[in-house]
Parts: C-alpha cells; sequence; structure tokens
C-alpha cells in the first residue's frame, strides 16, 4: 500500500501513475492521482473521467516499467 505522502508527492507533482490490477497490462488503469482515504484513491483518467481503485492494488509512475503484480 502506499504512503499517503507518495501519494500526496505524486499529486503535487501530476506525475502520470499506473495501477496495476491484475497480469493483463490492459487492465492497468492510468492516470493522476486526486485524491484518497484509508482504502481507495481517486484517479483522472486522460479522457478526464475519475474512477476509485483501491489502495491494496500496485501504483507506480507510468514511465517506469511495469512490474509483474503476481511478484
Amino acid at each position: 500500500m502506499m504512503t499517503d505522502e507518495e501519494l500526496d508527492a505524486w499529486r503535487i507533482a501530476g506525475t502520470t501513475v499506473r495501477i496495476v490490477r491484475d497480469a493483463l497490462e490492459e487492465n492497468d488503469v492510468i492516470g493522476l492521482v486526486v485524491a484518497w482515504d484509508d482504502k481507495d484513491v481517486l484517479i483522472r483518467k486522460p479522457n478526464r473521467r475519475v474512477v476509485k481503485v483501491s489502495r491494496s492494488y500496485r501504483i507506480q509512475p507510468a514511465d517506469e516499467p511495469r512490474l509483474d503484480p503476481l511478484a
């Protein structure tokens, strides 16, 4: 789980993040961190829609190579 400090740094810097939900890359959510609470993160996708995802998913900067969620 990501810390509040990491999420806040990405929000302030405007870093595009990738949420890896399963083994299929096409199911990843890519966008900007908007807000979060203890359980969830709000991500604004490039099409301006907002998606609520669990903080238990792996969150990483989108420009880094995708990490395998099963590892």
